[in-house]
């Protein structure tokens, strides 16, 4: 069972809630100890989440990496074309007057991995990164189309 007191009540975004765990576990006394002690980073964003869409002329990657520069992001391709995207989101440093109320944001390592189809020109991939948006480009090649001979007929009048 959990109370809920607002501190104003004019205020509908202030709500306290009232933990029955609080002051439990005295060595956890905020979230930042508590994800340290649990692995070194808050968790790592390995789900970031990547669309891949193919259109006529190439095939087109879009990550979503909101707070990341271009400095912190890595693209690669493989031997056996493979398109790597990686990078790392640093956890932000924590002050020791700091009282963290919550902590959503994702930190930590990222690493993406995508067979490209025989189509890929993997020698003119590009990349840019725009607001937070980062969107590979992988050309396709020129299917060509098959040449069509035309056999004549030969034979008798019948």
């Amino acid at each position: 069972m959990s109370i809920i007191r607002r501190s104003n009540i004019f205020d509908p975004f202030s709500l306290d809630l009232w933990d029955p765990f609080e002051g439990v576990f005295p060595s956890f006394n905020n979230l930042r100890t508590l994800a340290n002690s649990a692995g070194g980073q808050t968790s790592s964003f390995a789900n970031t989440l990547i669309d891949w869409k193919e259109t006529p002329v190439a095939h087109v990657f879009k990550a979503d990496l909101p707070g990341l520069k271009k400095e912190e992001v890595k693209v690669e391709v493989e031997e056996g074309r493979v398109l790597q995207i990686s990078g790392e989101r640093n956890i932000e440093k924590e002050e020791k007057n700091d009282r963290w109320h919550r902590l959503e944001r994702s930190s930590g390592k990222f690493l993406r991995r995508f067979r490209l189809p025989e189509n890929a020109k993997v020698e003119r991939v590009s990349a840019a990164m725009e607001n937070g948006v980062l969107t590979v480009t992988v050309p396709k090649e020129e299917q060509k189309k098959p040449e069509v001979k035309s056999i004549e007929i030969t034979g008798g009048s019948n």
